[in-house]
């Protein structure tokens, strides 16, 4: 200590990030330790803070709020740009229902913790801190905090460490509860887990060659074969009179041609009982200067625009037949409305790809290099946006988005805009992931260390075992009679429910569990369907809680 007094002091720049990058690295370094293969992740960063905390550890106060503040904007902007481009379409069909159920889990939330304040005498601080910590939702302690800090310091760092005494068991809560409700309903479930498993396989999309023998189909354009845009099956190539070319929707067909379908595996057999039957010629195969390349989207000029409006068959002579977005798979139309980032398949002649690649920009260095100013200027509309009050009817005074929910809710409205003129809100997936870990860090590492002079008084001298079990009691009552309804009487996929109760408590280990127990990815759907709106309500309904409780 005497060195580091020498080197440092106590209230400059470099002492604080010297504390700051220690307490962050012990963090992240216990979050990585499994016990019965689960861990903390990065709430070990909280924790690492409550020791340094607890052993004298303090940096400037100044210091310390902005770096705090300063990660939550971070963290809640990029969880914004990442869930913004599918957050409206999760209201659509099974959404709703998702959603729903999730707003449930939330109010149910609300009511334990209401109730178990109210008999265990807790102050509005510990109580709230709490919620957010039976939730495992970081931006609602944050918006708390803030609530609470026109009220006194003392009163968010007493939130603090609720959040720190609550979070624990919050994780193995709701793994706990999956686990409760897969015995429950062990047939139901273990039925659900195999159809999911058997929906994978047929979610695929895969190429059929198909020989032309319905002599209904003679001289037909391909655009006017039945049920082609029922089945959702887009032709890609045509084998005409020896030679193999390009599909397009005005291509002319003949019986004995062979043509090479794309879409779900499915509708291609509904599509060849149409058309004829499957040909022993695989056109993929077959030589030819035809090929197919991944193009990626980048250019400005072309986003927001249709591939009809490109006239890319016409002008070029390919065809797109299928594009990946955000890591799922799905065929084009000519009526498909290009993004940024988009990575299409083009099938055509290696000239005329090649034409339409550099047309749609396909340079993955792009992608790599976020722009700056549109993350700045939407930064900067966030925090306008969450100083803006509202009024409740109901409330003595007026509630705010705040640093959590303004950045978090302008950043979902831009990235699924997604761009403006020349501004582009596309945040490339590292660059997402980089700014989202590094604002949680240095979030969690400053709530550890205020908190940590009062964690273990806490815990070992005052309220703190009670604090533990009633804050588990927020956890897993809500959730456990939500999910056992949502099951028993809607009868949701048991996968789906997972990935809803995991988004409902945002609860990220528990969505790893689920994902454990089955290679689909309907319990991260679900999860991503919910998160958006949960992580908004959390947010306000910390703040409601608090102006309740001050009445």
């Amino acid at each position: 200590m005497d060195l580091l007094s020498a080197l440092f002091s106590p209230h400059s720049v470099a002492w604080s990030v010297f504390v700051i990058m220690l307490v962050a690295a012990g963090g992240l370094a216990i979050g990585n330790i499994r016990l019965s293969g689960i861990n903390l992740g990065i709430a070990g960063v909280l924790f690492s803070g409550i020791l340094f905390g607890h052993f004298g550890l303090e940096i400037d106060h100044g210091t310390l709020e902005f770096l705090r503040d300063f990660g939550l904007i971070l963290f809640v902007y990029s969880i914004g740009t990442q869930v913004g481009p599918g957050f409206f379409s999760s209201f659509k069909k099974q959404g709703i229902q998702l959603n729903l159920m999730a707003a449930a889990v939330v109010l149910g939330g609300i009511g334990v913790t209401l109730a178990v304040a109210r008999l265990a005498g807790l102050d509005v601080a510990t109580a709230v801190g709490m919620y957010a910590g039976a939730v495992t939702n970081t931006p609602s302690l944050a918006a708390a905090q803030q609530t609470l800090g026109a009220v006194s310091p003392e009163a968010a760092n007493s939130a603090s460490v609720g959040y720190a005494l609550a979070y624990p068991g919050a994780i193995l809560g709701v793994i706990l509860t999956m686990v409760l409700i897969r015995r429950l309903f062990r047939a139901q479930a273990e039925k659900d887990l195999l159809e999911v498993q058997a929906e994978k396989a047929a979610s695929s999309l895969i190429n059929a060659s198909i020989s032309v023998e319905n002599k209904n189909l003679d001289g037909l354009k391909i655009k006017d074969i039945p049920a082609l845009g029922e089945l959702g099956v887009v032709v890609s190539r045509v084998y005409h009179a020896g030679q193999l070319g390009v599909a397009h929707d005005d291509t002319v067909i003949h019986s004995g041609d062979v043509l090479l379908a794309v879409g779900l595996e499915e509708n291609v057999r509904k599509f060849t009982l149409v058309v004829g039957s499957k040909s022993d010629m695989d056109l993929k195969k077959l030589p030819s200067r035809i090929i197919h390349s991944r193009v990626i989207v980048t250019h400005k000029e072309v986003i927001g625009k249709t591939i009809d409006e490109l006239n890319l068959e016409s002008q070029y002579d390919v065809v797109a037949t299928r594009v990946a977005r955000a890591d799922v798979e799905f065929l084009v139309s000519d009526s498909y409305v290009l993004q940024f980032a988009d990575n299409l398949v083009i099938v055509g002649e290696p000239d005329a790809v090649a034409k339409a690649a550099a047309l749609l920009g396909n340079s993955p260095k792009d992608l790599n290099h976020p722009q700056l100013i549109p993350a700045f200027i939407g930064i900067a509309a966030g925090v306008f946006l969450g100083s803006i009050p509202i009024s409740i009817p109901g409330l003595g005074a007026p509630v705010k988005l705040g640093l959590a929910g303004g950045p978090l809710i302008m950043a979902i409205v831009l990235s699924y805009i997604q761009h403006i003129g020349p501004l582009n809100w596309y945040l490339p997936p590292a660059g997402n992931l980089m700014l989202r870990e590094l604002g949680i860090t240095l979030f969690l590492a400053c709530v550890g260390l205020k908190a940590g002079g009062r964690f273990f008084e806490t815990l070992l001298n005052g309220n703190g075992v009670t604090i533990v079990l009633l804050s588990f009691l927020i956890t897993v009552l809500p959730i456990i009679v939500i999910g056992i309804f949502a099951k028993a009487k809607l009868k949701l996929n048991y996968m789906s429910l997972c990935g809803a109760l995991a988004g409902s408590m945002t609860d990220p280990p528990a969505l790893a569990f689920s994902n454990a127990m089955s290679p689909s990815n309907l319990s991260a759907m679900s999860y991503a369907t919910v998160y958006p709106l949960v992580m908004i309500l959390r947010v306000i309904s910390a703040q409601v809680m608090v102006l309740l409780f001050l009445r």
